[in-house]
């Protein structure tokens, strides 16, 4: 393998653990297998269907939006959030098939 290619595999490996960490906590896997059954969710709607306190909610919900992963879309006193970065329901279907984890 040549020195370019150890740079580029380099930068792959720096962006996916990037994403990982971004994802890797239970309420926002939770959050992402939501969006990807839904266009849009609000923060009520997934406060709801996720059962977790709103303020631990939106701290994850921004953190999210700040990295790339959500869009976010304020209509009236209504935030709705959706997946910008599709890929990260890859990487879920790919957790759920596993054999080791579930």
């Amino acid at each position: 393998m040549n020195n370019e290619q150890q740079q580029a595999d380099a930068i792959d490996w720096e962006k996916a653990g990037y994403l990982l960490k971004a994802i890797g906590h239970p309420v926002r896997l939770q959050v992402i297998s939501l969006l990807s059954q839904h266009e849009q969710m609000t923060v009520n709607d997934l406060v709801r269907e996720t059962g977790c306190e709103q303020s631990l909610l939106s701290h994850h919900l921004i953190g999210m939006r700040l990295k790339g992963i959500l869009t976010a879309r304020k209509e009236g006193l209504f935030v709705h959030y959706a997946l910008r970065e599709r890929n990260v329901v890859k990487i879920l279907d790919c957790i759920r098939h596993c054999d080791c984890i579930m």
